[in-house]
């Protein structure tokens, strides 16, 4: 089963992503973290994401993608795998579309989880007062002020996913505010239907 977790940053992607697979067995997909993995092998895709983080630059569609389908022909991949904050625009959307096609695979589902944007920016600024009155630090990024700028960069750039694995039939929805447990039960009345389909 392969699926791609949507929503906006603190929605509980994560957490729903590390809880899929576990029971599951399905390989979490974080870019960030197959692109470490991918530099630290020094593939040939990974020296050239490399060669443009070491100059500050993003990397590119074409090399996320390279690094996908890499990491998606390992196989611990063959039960599937859970692509959580990738992608983020339409052009990676139908960029890991054509990649899927190619090799033979679908993607059974896009789950979004629908959150209230209020609360989290809410949450983030009581777990910082939490965070300090327990005489922790809080992350320089992890205040209202940078989650706004965030949800603002997702409202621009991956909401129009929605829309788009809506098109396609492959978009479902949950309640991202009810309870991390009550979350996790939505999602898998999905991918039980999504099995059954």
């Amino acid at each position: 089963m392969n699926i791609i977790l949507l929503g906006p940053p603190g929605a509980g992607k994560g957490t729903q992503s590390q809880t899929l697979s576990a029971k599951h067995g399905l390989v979490q997909l974080s870019t960030g973290d197959m692109l470490r993995a991918a530099v630290k092998a020094g593939t040939e895709i990974g020296k050239k994401a490399e060669a443009v983080m070491k100059a500050g630059g993003l990397v590119s569609d074409e090399i996320v993608i390279g690094i996908i389908s890499d990491r998606i022909d390992e196989p611990d991949c063959k039960n599937g795998f859970i692509l959580d904050g990738f992608p983020r625009t339409l052009a990676q959307a139908d960029a890991l579309g054509s990649l899927l096609e190619s090799k033979g695979k679908t993607l059974d589902a896009v789950i979004e989880l629908k959150v209230d944007d209020g609360i989290l920016v809410s949450r983030i600024e009581n777990r910082a007062r939490e965070t300090l009155a327990a005489g922790g630090t809080v992350r320089a990024d992890d205040n209202a002020e940078a989650l706004k700028t965030r949800l603002m960069a997702y409202y621009r750039e991956t909401a129009p996913l929605i829309g788009y694995y809506f098109a396609y039939r492959k978009l479902r929805s949950v309640d991202g505010m009810a309870a991390i447990t009550e979350v996790g039960a939505q999602i898998e009345k999905i991918l039980s239907e999504v099995r059954q389909a």
